[in-house]
């Protein structure tokens, strides 16, 4: 059971923590009293960090979470507003990479960032796969093609919205339209009962594509590899996720081959205020 420990010497009995606590099971009863953890509902802690973050003093730190071992946050580090719309602007879609392998430890520093993607009552419950070989991807994408055969066959309405005629005619020719030639693959998966393993996986994956510019490479979510990996045995079965756990998306990466030197323009956004 999780406990909070208070430095009373550094506490100024400020309340913050108690006020951000998302389980709101911290008290502070009057100003000469310490923070603890309201009786009985201990086990509501889901460990987030939240009253450890939260206080300027370092006076909190959880049993699992020492105030000590958690970086300050630095300022001088922050976006200002004009960069961090050049940032997210500047992300594109990679989908032609250099034949290039891209280093394990720069993609676990990587998957660790997305790691620190908000997950539902902090369950952290996705983990991730990564395909680096060649042969394999080879191989996955071969089953895609397979799959997209199949629906053009059966008639599905994807076949003709998509046009997987031109993507199965491109790998006959020598073409990989699937996993873009890609030199990895990660493979965002999770419990499939957990209610919110979409949307944690999701989170986490968007983490991943903005970080992987940051150490020179880039990223493109990997839509057929999604579609496939939720409704095709063969692939499923390649995967060997372990059991009772799901695809719930996926990223191809590598080292682009192309520069990119300007921000391409959007629809503007539709608001509704109320």
């Amino acid at each position: 059971m999780t406990q909070i420990n208070v430095d009373q010497d550094l506490c100024k009995h400020d309340g913050t923590c108690a006020a951000v606590c998302p389980m709101g099971i911290i008290e502070l009863k009057d100003r000469s009293a310490v923070p603890k953890l309201i009786a009985g509902v201990e086990d509501l802690c889901i460990t987030c960090g939240h009253c450890v973050a939260v206080c300027p003093h370092g006076a909190l730190s959880l049993d699992e979470m020492k105030a000590d071992d958690c970086p300050p946050v630095r300022a001088e580090l922050a976006l200002g507003t004009e960069q961090a719309e050049h940032f997210f602007r500047s992300r594109r879609s990679i989908r032609t990479y250099h034949d290039k392998v891209v280093e394990r430890e720069k993609l676990a520093a990587l998957i660790n960032i997305a790691h620190y993607a908000p997950t539902g009552t902090n369950s952290q419950l996705v983990q991730w796969l990564v395909i680096d070989s060649r042969e394999q991807l080879h191989g996955l994408a071969g089953m895609i093609v397979d799959m997209l055969r199949y629906l053009i066959k059966e008639g599905h309405p994807l076949a003709k919205a998509y046009r997987l005629d031109r993507s199965v005619e491109a790998w006959e020719a020598g073409i990989d339209t699937v996993l873009r030639g890609a030199p990895v693959l990660v493979v965002a998966h999770a419990p499939t009962g957990y209610a919110l393993a979409q949307v944690d996986s999701s989170i986490a994956l968007a983490f991943l594509d903005l970080a992987a510019p940051t150490s020179g490479l880039g990223a493109c979510w990997a839509g057929f590899f999604m579609m496939a990996a939720a409704q095709w045995p063969p692939l499923q079965q390649a995967l060997g996720l372990p059991d009772g756990h799901s695809c719930f998306g996926a990223m191809m990466i590598g080292y682009p081959k192309y520069d990119y030197h300007r921000l391409p323009l959007r629809k503007k956004a539709e608001i509704n205020w109320r």
